[in-house]
């Protein structure tokens, strides 16, 4: 069994993945250029205390608490933030990318998140955070291995939907492993993934969306002679489309 506490000890943090699919609350009555700007140099920076002015106490302690994981972990990490245009009421919606490098044991590791967070204002703070389209990727292969992430980003409550991680080249004699894996975020440190053989040239898997909307996270591991890449993947599920 493949224990994913194991890659601390390797140094691959999956378990950063979990700090960008938290939902949290936060900050400002009005979402200014200004803000956004300031948010995205503090996180630069590692401003602490403007994260802690601009969030309510008990999320100002766990998103210090989280962040400070991240930038220990990768800690030439850059963040980029820009507003996105909402089509839902009262709704505010951030477009974030992270990106990060380190090097463990003479390998370069990569680190690349892109997500959407929504939001609402209430009483001078952003309440009712949410997580979406996050797609987290960690790899040490200096991008040499071709692939493709086939996942869609909604779904619909029950319905079937593939997912497909796609070895571009053809893989002649070369041996690769992986595995893919559906999990809650409080079980995620639980859970093991069993790596198999993929003669296939990828991860092919159909599954069924679960019956409640909500948001269904996959993560997974392909291990490839000249790398290694971990990555996960949120999905919402809907009632329509």
């Amino acid at each position: 069994m493949f224990n994913l506490n194991l890659f601390k000890n390797i140094g691959v943090p999956l378990y950063l993945f979990i700090y960008l699919i938290i939902p949290y609350s936060a900050i400002t009555q009005t979402l200014k250029v200004d803000f956004i700007r300031n948010l995205e140099n503090s996180l630069n920076k590692r401003d602490l205390e403007f994260i802690r002015k601009n969030f309510r106490n008990a999320e100002s302690q766990n998103i210090t608490k989280q962040f400070s994981k991240i930038i220990n972990d990768f800690a030439d990490s850059k963040w980029k933030i820009k507003k996105l245009k909402s089509n839902i009421p009262n709704k505010d919606i951030l477009r974030i990318k992270v990106s990060g490098k380190k090097i463990v044991n003479g390998e370069i590791h990569l680190l690349k998140s892109n997500f959407d967070y929504l939001f609402s204002i209430e009483n001078g703070k952003i309440d009712e955070g949410i997580i979406k389209n996050l797609f987290t990727t960690i790899r040490n292969d200096d991008m040499k291995v071709d692939i493709s992430f086939q996942i869609p980003n909604k779904v619909i409550t029950g319905s079937k939907y593939d997912i497909d991680i796609i070895l571009n080249k053809p893989l002649e004699d070369v041996i690769i492993t992986g595995a893919i894996k559906p999990h809650q975020v409080n079980s995620f440190f639980e859970q093991e993934i069993l790596l198999e053989p993929l003669a296939s040239g990828g991860i092919f898997k159909m599954t069924r969306a679960p019956s409640k909307p909500g948001i269904q996270i996959w993560s997974g591991i392909l291990a490839h002679p000249k790398g290694m890449i971990t990555f996960t993947k949120s999905i919402d599920i809907v009632d329509d489309i």
